[in-house]
């Protein structure tokens, strides 16, 4: 499995809206609410042939309410 982040910026007043959705379709597996630039930070894990891009596309950027994506690709782990 491949982890990686999408940091997400909702319409005002959406972000609870936003969040609900994403953990009503067992997406993410984990789900932040966040101060600054975005509003929530999100945890996916995908196969390893999966297309992240497809995927942020297709799964993510398609809920009501999401006004910008920032997709974060990690590398290693550590700890």
């Amino acid at each position: 499995m491949v982890p990686f982040f999408v940091q997400i910026k909702c319409h005002l007043g959406k972000s609870y809206d936003v969040a609900n959705a994403i953990a009503d379709a067992e997406i993410a597996s984990e789900v932040y609410s966040t101060a600054g630039d975005y509003d929530l930070l999100c945890k996916f894990y995908v196969q390893d042939s999966t297309d992240i891009g497809h995927f942020v596309n297709e799964k993510v950027q398609v809920i009501p309410g999401i006004q910008d994506t920032r997709t974060i690709i990690t590398f290693k782990a550590f700890g």
